[in-house]
């Protein structure tokens, strides 16, 4: 028997407005940037898809699923061929030409899953939102 499990990062203070990130984060191709060189191996991506391996899941597949224009961003995935999770981004302006972002996880873990998963997907997250507040191209889109 499985369950949802739920992992949440801090919220990430970003170096412009909401609607910069919105049109930023909704190019899958533009999440390579957030990416630590070494992390994973086999990165393909499509504006609304992408795939790549990691070790000890192998190949993870995400796709869009869902936007609300400059607020939330969600995506669907899969791991190990049958480990469904969503990523989620809620993003708000904050001041002028800064904004917030909260990255939430959640997946379909089986208890032992989730106490093994569990320290690997918060580092995940610290460090998509490290990344996150570090990058300053979020006007350099993809097309």
């Amino acid at each position: 028997m499985t369950d949802l499990s739920y992992f949440e990062s801090r919220s990430g203070k970003l170096t412009c407005n909401a609607e910069d990130v919105f049109a930023f984060v909704t190019d899958i191709r533009n999440f390579e940037q957030f990416i630590p060189n070494g992390t994973i191996n086999n990165w393909y991506a499509e504006k609304e898809s992408c795939s790549f391996s990691v070790s000890m899941l192998g190949t993870v597949t995400v796709r869009l699923a869902e936007k609300e224009k400059c607020n939330k961003v969600v995506f669907f995935g899969d791991a190990l061929k049958k480990n469904d999770f969503s990523l989620t981004l809620n993003i708000s302006d904050n001041v002028k030409d800064m904004s917030d972002v909260r990255v939430m996880l959640s997946a379909d873990l089986n208890p032992m899953m989730k106490l093994m998963a569990a320290k690997p997907i918060d580092q995940f997250l610290e460090i998509l939102i490290n990344e996150m507040e570090s990058f300053r191209g979020w006007k350099e889109t993809k097309e």
